[in-house]
């Protein structure tokens, strides 16, 4: 197995049982997984479509099929599942659908939708703060594999209990919608797995090996949903690192990873301990760091590149100074180095962080690109067209229609979506279904129930326009017809902001053009619904600002992290809740994403509430080791040759100017 290490080559090799990888920070795990599938395929003779790659983004499985794709032929790997584990999950209701008690073209819905019917289930005048609690209440008793019966008989207070009551009724709702939201994706093939030997026993021989990334992120219900599948033959390899388990708070459990040898006792275990991105100093500095967290299973990362530069630390007066120093530095370094921007990355604990960076790398006219802005799909014109085409693919997807019908407006208000509601509820209908009823029409003001009229017919034209058309053309039409482009050329204030808001409706056409498989409408929306914004993340030539839970599986040359203080890393909040062991490991994914050098900053002062506070360093640089470290301004020698650097920058920038 050429280019594979010792350990590489024995994960590899080893397909005759349960495997797990303990794979350190940039050791090749991608690499091990893509080779494992192309052994699979060409040495052991298992089909294609017996294997599923399972990854926990999308960006993760593109980069994964590409790198098979390489090394196999396209033929050679057709049938190949490689998906997230809510795409996996898709697929299987939209195979299982009956069973699941769905219709087929079922929606799926957002966090919007989720939010929207939440709301009318809770008390009016209900606060935001408390819808939020009952939604992640909700998602926490799915990811758990809890139904909302089992959900109230757990619950310990009386939030608890409000929110078991209102998961019984959310779910009666989804179904009369026949929706489901992103925690049922995995929870109800859980459920009917853990039901169904029949169909558990198909599906085991459907796919005969998993591979799971990052499964150290594995929630209860995903860990149980890659148990069923493999059955007690347990045909998989689960490749994660419990150093970077930083997501916990959204239902992670690193105790998956213990786990799998409870469960597999005939369980391989193999250390993927070899570094190939990170200075030998750095990956000191994160050993030292994480060997301050209990381990079941210690690791060692060790590297054969370069010994690299020490670890800059800079003491800053305020979040403003520290900014404009981080902003110095990449100037410095890029302009001395002749290195493109997109070498740099400036790492923080919350997205507020970046607000001083923006200014002042806009003040040296350096590029930069903030990573988790306004997703694509959450955009206000691409979520009204793909309401459209959920209900044009699902008459009977109630969200889907609420905003379609107002998307853009007619002469329907809510008066009469209130009445039509109510006609819906005496049929036990749909609201599509209700607004096709003569008699509902009759009923209703003789504008309102025209606009109602032609929106309905309008929806069956494009229906029948799905059977003939591609989902893209398909898209493109309902765009015209549907009034949601006139809509966006009226409301636009000038012709760049129009064409700006086209080119995200064309996109959308172009997702659906390249999207894979056929399905019709319906279940392309709901592929769409599953990605998300850092999938099509494209920052081109710039400096990448990000949060250090977005720069996971990244890496860069030169990586800066922000706000090293007591308060921001640890967060005040995980302290609060004694989650420091998780902080660390952020800290760790923070500190080996860097490949050259490491900097390291923190304000003395901030300003909170109007009130200036004094921070304290964090506890994580007195925990790396004092040798690796510079403390910029407390060691005169090596400040000295940096002010030297500085000089010569700043000449070199003064000779530009007057170039210019």
């Amino acid at each position: 197995m050429s280019g594979l290490n010792p350990q590489q080559a024995a994960a590899v090799a080893y397909r005759s049982g349960p495997l797990l990888v303990l794979a350190g920070a940039g050791s090749g795990k991608t690499k091990v997984i893509t080779e494992k599938i192309v052994r699979l395929i060409r040495d052991d003779h298992l089909a294609p479509a017996k294997i599923a790659a399972i990854t926990f983004t999308n960006k993760a499985a593109k980069e994964m099929r590409e790198r098979v794709g390489k090394l196999l032929r396209a033929e050679a790997m057709e049938g190949l599942t490689v998906c997230t584990f809510h795409a996996l999950g898709l697929k299987f209701l939209q195979i299982e659908h009956e069973a699941a008690g769905l219709r087929r073209g079922f929606s799926i819905f957002d966090a919007d939708d989720t939010s929207g019917v939440l709301k009318e289930l809770l008390p009016k005048g209900a606060k935001p703060d408390v819808l939020d609690d009952v939604r992640q209440l909700i998602s926490k008793a799915k990811n758990d594999v809890l139904s909302p019966e089992a959900a109230m008989a757990c619950a310990l207070s009386p939030r608890e209990r409000e929110a078991a009551e209102i998961y019984a009724q959310y779910q009666r709702r989804l179904t009369a919608f026949n929706a489901l939201d992103f925690d049922d994706l995995i929870r109800l093939p859980v459920s009917l797995l853990s039901e169904r030997e029949d169909l558990a026993t198909v599906w085991r021989e459907r796919l005969r090996y998993l591979l799971v990334d990052e499964y150290q992120d594995s929630n209860p219900a995903q860990y149980a949903l890659v148990k069923l599948l493999a059955g007690s033959r347990g045909m998989f390899t689960c490749v994660g690192d419990d150093d970077q388990s930083i997501y916990a708070w959204r239902g992670a459990n690193p105790e998956n990873l213990n786990q799998l040898s409870r469960d597999y006792p005939n369980l391989r275990l193999i250390k993927l301990e070899q570094n190939y991105r990170c200075a030998k100093r750095i990956l000191r500095a994160a050993n030292a760091l994480i060997a301050n967290n209990p381990h079941e299973h210690l690791k060692a990362l060790w590297s054969e590149h370069v010994e690299g530069e020490p670890i800059r630390v800079f003491e800053c007066r305020d979040d403003e100074h520290e900014a404009e120093r981080v902003a110095a530095e990449i100037d410095l370094i890029a302009k001395k180095h002749k290195l493109p921007w997109s070498e740099f990355a400036v790492l923080f604990r919350g997205n507020h962080q970046s607000r001083p960076l923006e200014k002042a790398l806009q003040l040296l006219r350096i590029p930069y690109h903030l990573s988790g802005g306004t997703a694509f799909l959450d955009r206000g014109d691409v979520k009204d067209t793909l309401s459209w085409l959920r209900l044009v693919a699902n008459p009977d997807d109630d969200a889907a229609f609420l905003r379609a019908v107002s998307s853009p407006k007619r002469d329907i208000g809510s008066t009469t979506l209130a009445r039509l509601g109510e006609a819906a509820g005496k049929h036990h209908e749909s609201l599509m279904r209700a607004a096709e009823r003569i008699e509902v029409l009759k009923q209703l003001p003789a504008r309102a129930s025209a606009a109602l009229d032609d929106f309905v017919h309008l929806i069956r034209r494009l229906r029948q326009l799905s059977n003939v058309l591609t989902p893209a053309d398909l898209c493109r039409r309902l765009i015209e017809d549907s009034g949601l482009l006139a809509e966006v050329k009226a409301t636009s204030r000038d012709d760049s902001l129009f064409q700006r808001r086209k080119g995200n409706l064309d996109e959308l056409a172009g997702w659906l053009e390249a999207a894979r498989g056929g399905g019709g409408p319906g279940e392309l929306a709901a592929q769409l619904a599953l990605l998300s914004h850092s999938d099509r993340d494209e920052p081109g030539n710039a400096v990448r600002l990000m949060s250090l839970h977005g720069s996971k599986g990244l890496e860069f040359r030169y990586v800066f992290i922000i706000g090293v203080h007591e308060g921001s890393l640890p967060h005040d909040a995980s302290l609060d809740e004694g989650r420091v062991d998780e902080e660390r490991r952020l800290m760790y994914v923070g500190i080996t994403r860097a490949k050259e050098l490491l900097h390291l900053s923190y304000p003395k002062r901030a300003k909170r509430f109007g009130e200036v506070i004094k921070n304290e360093p964090s506890r994580f640089l007195n925990e790396l080791p004092a040798k690796e470290l510079h403390w910029v301004g407390r060691d005169a020698e090596k400040d000295a040759e940096r002010r030297e650097d500085v000089a010569s920058a700043t000449l070199a920038r003064l000779a530009e100017l007057f170039k210019d």
